[in-house]
């Protein structure tokens, strides 16, 4: 079993508080997360132990039903998923991480980990199935990173007026 570790790092405008009240809420990921195509079922705000489960583009046309389990809450800091749900790949981890940076000049931004590790079986297979998924997969990464700054601008443009 081969094993990846597939990280993609953004800078969010808006402060870590921010970011987290988003990330925190499984009930969002469909406004963000880039291959989420709806949340399916959700607990609302992230619980150590509780599921969540989302309809999911793969590659290309591929659709997929993902279950996720909240693992870890480090509050503003760190949250850790596992998920079933993506064959050929197995034992996904997924992990966001945040630490609070200052743009140039000088507003409160997030600096975002967005980090998947999994393993796929197939040997040889395995490894060109993951040189063609990676790619795709890191796409994903920074589009949701994108996404997710864009959600936090409209609605801090929102509360603005």
């Amino acid at each position: 079993m081969n094993k990846y570790v597939v990280s993609e790092t953004a800078v969010i405008d808006a402060p870590v508080t921010r970011v987290w009240d988003v990330i925190a809420r499984t009930d969002r990921y469909a406004e963000w997360v880039a291959g989420a195509i709806e949340v399916t079922d959700h607990h609302g705000v992230a619980t150590i132990g509780k599921t969540y489960s989302e309809r999911n583009r793969t590659l290309g046309p591929l659709k997929t039903d993902s279950v996720w389990t909240v693992e870890e809450i480090v509050p503003l800091k760190r949250r850790v998923d596992t998920g079933v749900g993506f064959a050929p790949l197995q034992d996904i981890t997924n992990i966001f991480e945040f630490r609070p940076v200052q743009t140039a000049d000088g507003q409160e931004a997030t600096e975002m980990l967005y980090q998947v590790e999994y393993s796929i079986g197939l040997g040889p297979l395995g490894q060109l199935l993951d040189s063609v998924q990676q790619p795709a997969m890191r796409a994903g990464m920074r589009t949701s990173m994108a996404n997710l700054n864009t959600l936090l601008r409209s609605e801090a443009s929102r509360t603005a007026r």
